[in-house]
């Protein structure tokens, strides 16, 4: 039986395992979508699966980089460039070869989300750096990190035909490092993809608008 959001007991903190967990169920996953899936739109975003996993990739390695730098920014990202390739298409540093093909591709996710868990491993408790929804620490970006991969993979799985049912504790983590105020009652999966703007949950209509907040709070 799944965990309700509200354990009478806090979660643990998410870590660098939680991450590498998160990124290695994605890519066991998408490493079973047809070829022809790639080029579908993933879900109810504005982007196909492959640009999808370019932007998830880009996640991670932006967050991997805030971490950088031996004095992270508080007031901004670090500036490299991030821009579409095509108009409507996501803004990212990362781009896949596209001659490498979906295993390329898989390769490029696989290898941010190793940087980001690489960070999360060696940076000091107390070092800080911006985001846009609040200036955080190493397991912040962990969080995120673990967010953005088990929502992301939601929306690539719709397109894909593929079935995507990530495991309870780390939705748990990471609804109570970026969404302490989420409802409780319902399942921790159901419950992190209507923090997102995914889905209903009784009483509880499909936000259309959101963010987390990642905000330091231990």
């Amino acid at each position: 039986m799944s965990r309700s959001c509200d354990p009478a007991a806090p979660p643990p903190p998410v870590t660098a395992d939680d991450l590498d967990r998160a990124v290695q169920l994605s890519v066991a996953v998408l490493r079973r979508a047809p070829v022809e899936a790639w080029q579908e739109r993933a879900g109810a975003l504005e982007w196909n699966c492959w640009e999808t996993v370019e932007h998830l990739s880009d996640d991670l390695f932006a967050y991997a980089a805030q971490l950088g730098p031996r004095k992270p920014p508080l007031d901004g990202n670090v500036p490299f460039v991030w821009e579409p390739r095509r108009p409507g298409g996501p803004a990212n540093a990362v781009h896949a070869d596209r001659a490498a093909g979906p295993a390329g591709l898989l390769q490029v996710l696989e290898a941010s989300g190793a940087l980001l868990v690489a960070m999360v491993r060696t940076t000091p408790p107390e070092v800080r750096a911006h985001h846009v929804f609040g200036v955080s620490d190493a397991e912040g970006f962990a969080a995120m990190g673990v967010v953005e991969t088990l929502v992301h993979t939601h929306d690539l799985v719709q397109g894909m035909g593929l079935t995507w049912d990530p495991p309870a504790e780390l939705c748990v983590r990471g609804l109570a490092r970026l969404f302490p105020d989420a409802p409780g009652g319902a399942a921790p999966w159901p419950t992190l993809l209507w923090a997102t703007g995914r889905a209903e949950l009784p009483d509880h209509p499909r936000r259309t608008a959101w963010r987390w907040d990642a905000r330091v709070r231990r």
